[in-house]
């Protein structure tokens, strides 16, 4: 072989494995693409049957809040079915991973279910994660109900291509229904159809401005477990919605630079915070706000900002879908989120 020859073969060689490189960087779960119009469940209807599950920690002593779940339920003319592991436990968890998979993968593959609610978070979902088959709920799709630990399944539902409703869970209920009144009544408004839009009073701390695109997110310290997973989050060209309870502020502001420096926020048209509850003491203060914090985390992005959104790990806790394009706009009187229908 000459060197003319050599040198075209090592050209060539070079070229392909280039293509390689880029080929395989191409499935790097960070770079996951969700279609523009996400799947959309159909809306409940008197008659129909919604499954309670629990993906993650324990149930003890929590039959009181599962029954007044299934009274509420069925004061709706909504039909009730608990899972048959709800109540069973397997250390810090309601049930085996086996169990609480099962219990799941029923509802999502039987198509008379037309909703599964999420009996509580705390820790756990992440372990089924990669257990869950979602070719019959592809074909029969369903509203799955949930905050907190269950981020991990809306973060895969929306990697999947559907929406999914961000709202309380069974253990949300209270001995007075009232003092969670209108998380309920946004819970069964958003169940049956009835679109939410939110007003709220500004905040100081909002960065004004106007964003439509689809709403993305949950609980922050679940974004940030999932990064680098296939189930990470894409926020590109999405509106980005964060609530946490208990951390550090220290911590909170590691999770942000971790998103940050993941590309999180590249392209994201906007971020709604919501509750940050029971934010722990460290023996160093920090010596800002919450919301001093996210803004420098932030400061170098342009889009618009909305603090002390009503959801989270409070009782007020307003139901949200996820994947579904919205209106947010943020002044300094008042401050909106319009759901497209």
């Amino acid at each position: 072989m000459n060197f003319k020859s050599l040198l075209i073969t090592t050209s060539c060689v070079i070229i392909c494995c280039q293509n390689l490189v880029f080929a395989q960087s191409s499935d790097n779960p960070n770079s996951i693409k969700t279609p523009e119009t996400l799947l959309q469940p159909p809306y409940l209807n008197t008659g129909d049957t919604i499954a309670i599950v629990a993906p993650s920690g324990v149930l003890n002593n929590r039959t009181k809040e599962i029954n007044e779940s299934k009274r509420l339920l069925q004061s709706w003319g909504l039909n009730v079915m608990i899972g048959n592991n709800v109540y069973k436990q397997a250390n810090h968890f309601a049930g085996t991973d086996y169990e609480r998979t099962l219990d799941f993968q029923n509802a999502l593959d039987n198509p008379n279910i037309k909703a599964i609610w999420c009996a509580r978070g705390g820790y756990g979902t992440v372990r089924i994660l990669d257990q869950l088959d979602y070719t019959e709920y592809k074909k029969n799709p369903k509203w799955i109900i949930g905050y907190s630990d269950i981020t991990a399944i809306h973060n895969q539902l929306n990697n999947l291509g559907s929406e999914s409703i961000h709202a309380m869970m069974c253990t949300s209920l209270t001995d007075d229904l009232s003092e969670t009144d209108e998380t309920i009544k946004s819970f069964k408004a958003t169940l049956f159809g009835i679109v939410p839009n939110y007003e709220i009073p500004s905040s100081e701390y909002n960065k004004i401005g106007e964003a439509s695109a689809p709403l993305v997110g949950g609980n922050l310290t679940l974004l940030h477990t999932m990064l680098g997973s296939k189930t990470s989050l894409n926020v590109s060209g999405n509106i980005l919605f964060i609530e946490e309870v208990g951390e550090y502020k220290y911590h909170i502001d590691r999770m942000l630079y971790s998103l940050k420096r993941a590309g999180y926020f590249d392209d994201c048209k906007g971020l709604i915070v919501g509750d940050m509850s029971n934010i722990r003491k460290n023996t160093t203060s920090w010596g800002s706000s919450i919301e001093k914090l996210i803004l420098d985390v932030l400061q170098e992005y342009d889009f618009p900002i909305l603090f002390n959104f009503p959801a989270g790990h409070e009782q007020d806790n307003r139901a949200l879908i996820l994947g579904r394009t919205i209106k947010l706009t943020v002044d300094e009187e008042s401050s909106s989120v319009i759901f497209h229908n």
